[in-house]
């Protein structure tokens, strides 16, 4: 989340962020979501649906305000964008990056069934502190009926409100 070294960052540019992720989700090129409390009236997290992991690929990212860890928020906004990445998306897919340090994000992957394919060294830059590692957990397509994921009860809307999922 190259976004925290600059936190906290004063309006202006947040609404400038806002935007670029607007204009990404709009192209089709990166999707960005905020998770709200159940009355839409705080932001409790963030998670995202990322292209950059490659043609017929998506990566999902996440991360949660520190009072709102264990509720199980980052393992269901997880879980409903696996099930869009496969049943809507079609990819192949699914990877998901963390910091070996952080149980807490690792285990969302684990709970998923994603499958620990290592970790590499030295490879996520963060602050201005010494590259960490960073953990790669995958789920591929036919791997995915048979995942928690796979069981997650979501329903998707497209822009216009037409049911996708």
């Amino acid at each position: 989340m190259p976004w925290v070294n600059s936190e906290p960052e004063d309006l202006q540019t947040k609404i400038e962020r806002l935007r670029r992720f607007r204009g990404l989700f709009d192209l089709g090129q990166d999707f960005i979501y905020a998770i709200f409390n159940a009355d839409e009236t705080q932001v409790l997290g963030g998670t995202g649906l990322h292209t950059r992991a490659g043609d017929n690929a998506r990566e999902i990212g996440y991360w949660m305000h520190k009072d709102y860890l264990n509720q199980g928020l980052a393992t269901e906004a997880t879980a409903a964008l696996t099930k869009v990445a496969f049943e809507i998306d079609r990819v192949q897919r699914v990877a998901i990056h963390c910091d070996p340090a952080n149980v807490r994000s690792a285990a969302v992957p684990r709970k998923l069934g994603f499958t620990h394919d290592g970790t590499l060294r030295r490879r996520t830059p963060f602050l201005d502190e010494a590259p960490r590692d960073c953990m790669i957990w995958t789920l591929f397509a036919d791997e995915y009926p048979a995942s928690p994921a796979a069981a997650a009860d979501i329903t998707a809307y497209d822009v216009v409100g037409r049911r996708l999922a």
